[in-house]
């Protein structure tokens, strides 16, 4: 199975840490937030990786280059005006050799296993959620006890922009043109084609410099209680 990280946006939100630097290239525990997808995905056994990129752009194939350094194969899709998740990946589609296919937002930050979506999906597509963080308290999807994700629901969690999808999901986006994820997941919904599974552990949607703050801080603490614990 191939996989795409998602790396064009231009985070507007991360002012002004992204005015140089793209967002997948901002440090987390002193290394590239890209970078841990990277290694994440080599761990579960998958070597060809996508990379859309748009604003400054050419820093992350630059800073990254073709992937030897982790022992994968690295390939990357420029857009010159970000196409949004779905526009982005309908651009890139022909990379994929019509398998199914993994897709991780580049500006979040998880303990996720990634191999457990190798089996995936028996849908269309198979989305990871999480228990809604305080930025997020309402949430986005609800997932039921058949397996099934539905747009509507009082017990919605939040999309941690990881799943696995069929190719044929993304057939009908107009090539070239912005469109976004979130439509074409409820369109799928409707038709019962979205699985979805609640993921408990460690996950960061790294939208603002404090949340990117925070996380950092996280590490420190656990570096803290290792060695406090080391001394006992």
């Amino acid at each position: 199975m191939k996989a795409m990280i998602l790396a064009a946006g231009r985070g507007e939100r991360m002012r002004p840490l992204t005015e140089r630097h793209p967002k997948p290239l901002l440090k987390v525990d002193g290394r590239a937030l890209i970078e841990w997808h990277i290694e994440a995905l080599k761990d579960a056994g998958i070597k060809d990786i996508l990379i859309n990129t748009s604003w400054l752009g050419d820093q992350i194939p630059e800073y990254l280059g073709d992937g030897a350094y982790w022992g994968v194969r690295l390939t990357f899709s420029h857009e010159r005006q970000a196409l949004e998740t779905a526009g982005g990946i309908r651009n890139a589609l022909d990379f994929f050799d019509d398998e199914p296919f993994i897709v991780v937002n580049g500006d979040v930050w998880s303990e996720y296993d990634y191999e457990k979506l190798l089996l995936q999906p028996t849908k269309k597509a198979h989305i990871v959620l999480v228990p809604n963080p305080d930025h997020h308290p309402q949430g986005d999807f609800q997932l039921r006890s058949d397996g099934l994700v539905i747009a509507e629901g009082d017990d919605k969690h939040t999309f941690t922009g990881i799943g696995v999808y069929q190719p044929e999901v993304f057939a009908d986006v107009p090539l070239g043109e912005p469109c976004r994820l979130a439509p074409v997941l409820r369109e799928l919904m409707v038709e019962a084609e979205v699985t979805g599974e609640l993921f408990q552990g460690r996950w960061f949607d790294i939208g603002t410099p404090e949340r990117l703050k925070q996380l950092n801080e996280s590490f420190q603490r656990r570096i803290k209680t290792i060695e406090y614990d080391g001394k006992l």
